[in-house]
C-alpha cells in the first residue's frame, strides 16, 4: 500500500510538472515570434550537444555553451536593425536600418527608403528581444545546469513567474512601440503582403 502510494504521489508530480511546462512553452512560444526564426532554432539544436546536455564537467563546454548564447543574444538583438522591402526587380531586399534609410540599398524608384530610417522603437525592440532570449535561455534546463544547476523547486518557479512577467511587459510594448519591420530571420514584406491577402481573400469567400 504505502510502495504504491508513494509510486502515485511521485507520477502525479510528474505529471504536474510536466503540465507546467507545456502550459509554459505553449506560451513562451507566442513571445518566441520576437526573435528571429534560425536563431531560435540554432540555438535549439546546438544548446544540448554544446552543453553535453548539461554535464559540463569539462570547462570546454561552459566556454562553447557561453560562446553559442552570445553569438544567437547578439543575432536577435542585430536582427531588430534589419528591414526588407520590394525592389523594382520585384526581389526581395535586405539591409540595416541607419539615419537616412537602408544600408545598403539597392535603387529603387518605387520605394522611398527613407521610411525605413532607424528609430527609438527598434532600440527597444532589440533590448526586449534580449530580454526574451534571456528568458528562454533561462529556462532551458541543459544550458542552466552548465553554469548554475538548480533544484527542482527553482526551476519550477522560474517556470510559473517568467513567462507571464515577459509577456506582461511585451504586451506594453509592442502597444507603445508597434513593430512593422520585417528584417533578418522574420517573414519578410512579401509573406506578410501575400498572408494578408489570402486571408482577406478567403474571408471573402466565407
Amino acid at each position: 500500500m504505502g510502495a504504491s502510494k508513494s509510486k502515485q504521489t511521485t507520477q502525479s508530480s510528474s505529471s504536474s510538472q510536466t503540465t507546467i511546462k507545456d502550459k509554459t512553452l505553449s506560451g513562451l512560444g507566442n513571445l518566441i515570434r520576437v526573435l528571429p526564426t534560425g536563431t531560435v532554432f540554432l540555438y535549439q539544436f546546438l544548446s544540448p550537444v554544446l552543453s553535453n546536455n548539461g554535464d559540463c564537467a569539462t570547462t570546454i563546454y561552459k566556454y562553447l555553451t557561453a560562446i553559442l548564447v552570445a553569438v544567437c543574444g547578439f543575432s536577435c538583438f542585430f536582427s531588430s536593425f534589419t528591414d526588407s522591402y520590394v525592389g523594382d526587380d520585384k526581389k526581395t531586399h535586405y539591409g540595416v536600418a541607419i539615419l537616412k534609410g537602408l544600408w545598403p540599398s539597392a535603387d529603387s524608384k518605387n520605394v522611398d527608403l527613407s521610411a525605413y530610417k532607424l528609430r527609438i522603437g527598434d532600440f527597444v525592440h532589440a533590448f526586449f528581444a534580449l530580454i526574451v532570449f534571456g528568458v528562454l535561455v533561462l529556462l532551458d534546463q541543459k544550458t542552466v545546469s552548465c553554469f548554475y544547476p538548480l533544484s527542482d523547486s527553482a526551476e519550477k518557479t522560474l517556470l510559473k513567474v517568467l513567462p507571464p512577467i515577459v509577456g506582461a511587459i511585451s504586451s506594453v510594448v509592442f502597444t507603445w512601440f508597434p513593430n512593422k519591420r520585417h528584417g533578418i530571420g522574420y517573414p519578410s514584406s512579401t509573406d506578410t503582403s501575400q498572408t494578408s491577402k489570402s486571408t482577406s481573400s478567403s474571408s471573402t469567400t466565407v
